[in-house]
């Protein structure tokens, strides 16, 4: 069988353009080169999704913590993390999960499960019955 120089260079190219398409699908399902993905699901005590649940994390250097929220089914994606590791908890419904250490690395994805088992302390309301010298006294009552 006899080739051309011209039908060498289209199978050539279609290669090339095949194996560039494939690459770029690859690419855009993984994370990029720098940055790390967590992704997860919050369940409760029951092991059932807990819906909505508020995902907080903060990196090994204890800067301010982020927020991400799980969908209707508990399940939730943290993007554009750089390589370290993460503390990270949810809350909901009532509830919340222990701080989990999550390590981090350059386009890897950490897959975990939150269980948010431990029921949260409410918020204490303060009312002041008195004041004496600038100094409020009174009595903490749950809202």
């Amino acid at each position: 069988m006899k080739i051309s120089m011209k039908n060498a260079w289209i199978a050539g190219t279609l290669c090339v353009l095949a194996a560039s398409l494939i690459g770029a699908s690859n690419a855009a399902a993984a994370p990029q080169g720098g940055s790390g993905i967590v992704t997860g699901v919050v369940v409760g005590a029951d092991n059932k999704p807990v819906p909505n649940a508020v995902v907080t994390y903060q990196n090994s250097g204890g800067s301010a913590p982020h927020v991400a929220h799980a969908d209707a089914h508990g399940h939730f994606t943290i993007s554009k993390l750089k390589g370290d590791v993460y503390a990270i908890r949810a809350a909901g419904n009532g509830v919340t999960s222990a701080w989990e250490n999550v390590a981090v690395h350059p386009g890897k994805t950490r897959t975990v499960s939150l269980r948010a088992v431990f029921v949260k302390e409410e918020v204490k309301q303060f009312t002041a019955t008195h004041t004496y010298e600038g100094q409020s006294e009174g009595t903490a009552t749950p809202r």
